[in-house]
């Protein structure tokens, strides 16, 4: 699956992932290969992105927590994620 990651400032992160949790309005949701389409508005809160490689924007790779070599954390204020065609798109400040 596809993720983007993308703030007024510039594109955080670009890459090929196998889940993604979010901080949805409603509640903390996981994402995995072939979900559902979905659109949701998204809260204060850390993005949890594991993928077998991580190559991070010299630039932005400091906003991003390393867990281990095949998890990081994002902390985000505020956003809004579609997914579709598993690909991924989130729209964060």
């Amino acid at each position: 699956m596809l993720l983007e990651i993308v703030s007024p400032e510039a594109k955080l992160f670009s890459g090929e992932i196998t889940s993604i949790s979010v901080p949805g309005v409603d509640g903390r949701f996981q994402m995995l290969n072939n979900h559902a389409p979905i659109v949701s508005l998204l809260q204060k809160g850390t993005i949890n992105i594991t993928a077998p490689a991580f190559d991070l924007n010299e630039e932005t790779a400091s906003l991003f927590t390393k867990v281990n070599d095949q998890n990081y954390t994002l902390e985000i204020a505020s956003g809004t994620l579609e997914l579709k065609d598993n690909k991924v798109i989130v729209l964060t400040d």
